[in-house]
């Protein structure tokens, strides 16, 4: 289950929709060579240390790499990245708008040289138009794409709790490189992937983007429950455990009023039937349900729902997740080493593969000297290389 063994990947990139993109090919088995700055190396490596020492961040993304140091600022340094290049199927970059253009790496530059060699730029706004040249951060591109207006309560917008702009640049640039790498199977020639981290986000935007079409109220900021789909959200039982439900249809609302809140005349109340009314008069029906949710512990609640049945769920704190009952039955968290010693890693979604690849997160350089001999250069060229910390 390694459809991408024998591809090779030369990705300059740094922080995490880069990083992230590539670790999904060289989950697939492509052998990734991640360009890194001497001595500091990407600075997500920075980001903090909860990891036995090493980043959170960078300990989820760059996995099943090899870690190549070269300061390609350094005609030296960019000389060898333009050698690896010539041996690659893909090139991979998410550096400051325009940088690898200004070193003649850009597409067009590089696939007059190498016809078949596939270029994903990420960046946050894209190549062309106004915003082209702006530096883009994950809450940022957030805040652009109208994310923030969506999220949060009525009293205080708020950014999505995980880096989701990044998230879904790295993902349409992993699809992409797959759709490209289909084309060149049957074409030859490689192409060029542009990656918005800001088209990406409004992409996912879409219901609330349509909600609000031809100037209609945009859907409010419902906090932990829906904007719009009502009764569905947090709900807190007498214990204080938290309970997410999601009425989805008049069935389910209907075995709800009877079997859950025992009161099946509130299924045909005029203010209830349907989701729009329900939604329109959320507060005096959100009363009803808190105050029967009260009555219930947590696992008397979930015990209720599941009979009705209506889809539900735990508010799991992190430390829920990490021991979460269903990953461990499905077995999906796996081993990995790394510069701090043994990790968990959760298997790649989707792939039933028992035995996952679970290569090694590389400390910085730690690959130099072996992709250097790859490259034919020479053992003394090498040693002046490291000496001069152009590697």
């Amino acid at each position: 289950m390694q459809p991408l063994r024998g591809l090779t990947v030369v990705s300059l990139e740094q922080a995490i929709a880069g990083p992230y993109a590539s670790r999904q090919l060289a989950d697939l088995g492509a052998r990734v060579i991640k360009v890194e700055r001497p001595v500091t190396g990407d600075f997500a490596r920075h980001y903090d240390t909860r990891v036995k020492g090493l980043s959170s961040h960078f300990v989820w993304v760059n996995r099943n790499k090899e870690s190549l140091t070269l300061d390609i600022k350094e005609p030296r340094g960019l000389a060898v990245l333009r050698r690896l290049l010539s041996t690659a199927d893909v090139f991979l970059q998410n550096l400051a708008p325009g940088a690898t253009a200004r070193m003649g790496l850009s597409a067009a530059e590089l696939q007059a040289a190498h016809p078949r060699l596939i270029v994903c730029d990420i960046s946050g706004y894209g190549q062309g138009g106004p915003y082209e040249s702006m530096k883009a951060y994950d809450a940022l591109v957030q805040s652009e794409a109208g994310l923030l207006s969506v999220t949060g309560t009525g009293d205080e917008m708020a950014k999505v709790g995980i880096a989701v702009s990044d998230i879904a640049a790295g993902m349409y640039a992993y699809s992409s490189i797959l759709a490209a790498l289909l084309e060149r199977a049957s074409t030859g020639k490689g192409s060029h992937v542009d990656v918005s981290m800001l088209e990406a986000t409004v992409e996912w935007m879409g219901f609330p983007l349509y909600y609000a079409y031809d100037g209609a109220e945009p859907p409010p900021r419902a906090g932990a429950a829906h904007a719009t789909i009502y009764p569905y959200g947090p709900f807190e039982a007498g214990d204080g455990k938290v309970v997410m439900m999601s009425i989805q249809n008049e069935r389910e609302w209907r075995g709800f009023c009877d079997r859950f809140l025992g009161r099946p005349e509130l299924a045909d109340h005029p203010d209830y039937t349907g989701n729009a009314k329900r939604n329109a008069h959320r507060e005096a029906l959100g009363r009803i349900i808190t105050e029967r949710f009260a009555t219930l512990t947590g696992d008397e609640a979930s015990t209720l729902l599941e009979a009705v049945p209506v889809a539900h769920a735990r508010v799991n704190t992190l430390a829920d997740v990490w021991n979460h009952p269903q990953l461990a039955a499905r077995g999906r968290w796996h081993e990995i080493a790394s510069p701090a010693g043994p990790l968990p890693a959760l298997a790649p979604p989707g792939l039933v593969d028992p035995s996952p690849r679970m290569d090694p997160v590389p400390d910085v350089g730690e690959h130099t000297a072996k992709i250097l001999a790859e490259l034919g250069v020479p053992e003394e060229e090498a040693d002046a290389l490291r000496r001069d910390g152009v590697v």
